[in-house]
């Protein structure tokens, strides 16, 4: 079963609803990205937050974090992740292929709103990973399209991906940067900056609203969670029932006798089988 999600007064920065609520705060949000640039930017925008992308009604969307805007029209996705997880069925991490969704995600969010491909706008997609993806100690690690065969020769597309390292050894980063990822990492206040933070999450906590916001949105998550499980251990039943039946040679009910199929799962189970021909 899924693990329960943090009580709301436990949250910290490393938290998806927390991080979304932190970046909201324009001064904060863009110090950091002026920050992780190393470059002025003199104002920012959301035109959406949390924003859900859907292409087509039975493909699958995206929901994106932080989404700014500066004066440039320059777009920016900040997410926050803070375990490298896998896919359980290939074992392959998610990670590279997220970014790749994202990306392709927000171009085709701009061409619906009537853009020709010439107008899309630039985009940084910046993951601040609690991991080192890679495992070379960096603190940031920088990714644009250049030719193999001339490395030198930049693709200009205008898209740059950018993996923040929270736990990176080396590489120049600014000290505020620094202290974020100590923040991040250890829930330190080591700099004004993170002293802003902290002071934002502390209002953020205080807040009624915001408090029943998680609740609202972890009960709708839990229900998704428990309907998911209960959608993968009926999977589960049906493959154990149809094995033993078809092992054994024996009939559906003493299947369920074996595997003592409690009574109220019965007769769901049988009308899926029925289904499958199987008796």
């Amino acid at each position: 079963m899924a693990m329960l999600s943090p009580k709301f007064d436990d949250l910290t920065i490393g938290h998806d609803f927390l991080f979304k609520k932190v970046m909201r705060n324009p001064r904060i949000c863009k110090h950091l990205l002026e920050e992780v640039l190393q470059a002025p930017i003199a104002e920012i925008s959301y035109p959406e937050i949390e924003k859900t992308i859907d292409v087509f009604y039975d493909s699958r969307g995206v929901r994106l974090d932080v989404i700014v805007a500066d004066e440039k029209h320059t777009h920016y996705n900040l997410e926050m992740q803070v375990k490298n997880t896998t896919n359980p069925q290939t074992e392959q991490h998610v990670l590279p292929k997220r970014t790749r969704y994202y990306q392709a995600m927000l171009d085709v969010d701009a061409l619906q709103k009537g853009q020709n491909f010439d107008l899309l706008p630039a985009t940084y997609i910046i993951f601040i990973c609690a991991f080192d993806f890679f495992g070379k100690g960096n603190y940031i690690y920088t990714f644009k399209k250049r030719c193999l065969e001339t490395p030198e020769l930049e693709f200009p597309d205008e898209t740059t991906i950018i993996l923040l390292n929270t736990t990176g050894t080396h590489g120049s980063v600014s000290p505020d940067i620094k202290s974020f990822f100590d923040y991040v990492n250890q829930h330190t206040v080591t700099s004004d900056f993170t002293k802003e933070i902290d002071k934002e999450i502390f209002h953020i906590k205080s807040d009624q609203k915001a408090r029943l916001e998680y609740m609202s949105l972890e009960t709708y998550v839990q229900d998704n969670r428990y309907e998911a499980y209960a959608e993968g251990q009926l999977k589960v039943n049906i493959n154990a029932i149809k094995n033993i039946m078809i092992s054994l040679n024996c009939p559906i009910d003493k299947a369920m006798d074996i595997l003592k199929t409690p009574p109220d799962e019965r007769l769901l189970l049988k009308d899926i089988l029925a289904k499958e021909r199987l008796f």
